[in-house]
């Protein structure tokens, strides 16, 4: 495949692609903190959490992406056609619902499924420059230096925004602030408080699997 439209990107997310895994994942995440600490006293983590994020997608968004993408028209056609006409009832005891029809839902245990998500994410970035980003599928990291404090409700309001545009929900109360200090200064560093409503700082995040404490212990 050839290089995508500047809009969509793959480079910040490490899911459902070829060398990609959750150990690179972390690695490139704990990377960007440990860069920015050389030049910065602190650098803040946003943990977001989308809810049911695979569940809400529009299929016509997940589509009109996809046509961004140098892919073979009968490629892309097979695609629009598996997305086509689904429908869904519920079963109670020996009741059956009447069926519905279904425009969102990126189908999870089907091979075109994850991919479709990694491609409705590729076009969400950080709008301010320093500022970076990390995604292992709906698994969203935002990453802002020191210098840039001042841009975490612009961020994360940017971030809503997109959601809202894309039929997902920002979930603010299970999404996590934290800030990484530099494990080896013995000055104490000057945090700002926590400045975006609804997220809440902590001191230590689960990331993919793995417990990190803000001063980097494991």
């Amino acid at each position: 495949m050839s290089t995508p439209p500047s809009s969509l990107s793959f480079s910040d997310q490490f899911a459902f692609q070829l060398s990609a895994s959750t150990t690179a994942a972390l690695i490139h995440l704990l990377q960007s903190i440990a860069s920015l600490l050389t030049t910065n006293d602190f650098v803040i983590i946003y943990a977001l959490d989308f809810s049911k994020a695979f569940d809400s997608v529009w299929h016509s968004t997940v589509l009109s992406k996809m046509s961004l993408l140098d892919i073979p028209d009968n490629i892309y056609n097979w695609i629009e056609y598996f997305f086509r006409e689904h429908s869904h009832c519920t079963k109670f005891g020996h009741d059956v619902s009447h069926f519905r029809d279904i425009s969102a839902s990126i189908i999870q245990r089907s091979g075109i499924g994850p991919v479709s998500y990694v491609v409705t994410a590729s076009d969400l970035h950080p709008v301010n420059s320093g500022n970076l980003m990390s995604k292992y599928a709906d698994d969203t990291y935002l990453v802002i230096p020191a210098s840039n404090a001042n841009t975490c409700t612009a961020e994360v309001e940017h971030i809503e925004a997109w959601s809202n545009a894309n039929n997902l929900q920002l979930n603010r109360v299970k999404s996590l602030e934290i800030v990484f200090e530099c494990p080896r200064s013995n000055q104490k560093q000057t945090i700002p408080l926590p400045s975006v409503p609804g997220i809440c700082r902590v001191e230590h995040v689960k990331v993919l699997g793995v417990t990190i404490s803000r001063k980097f212990s494991v």
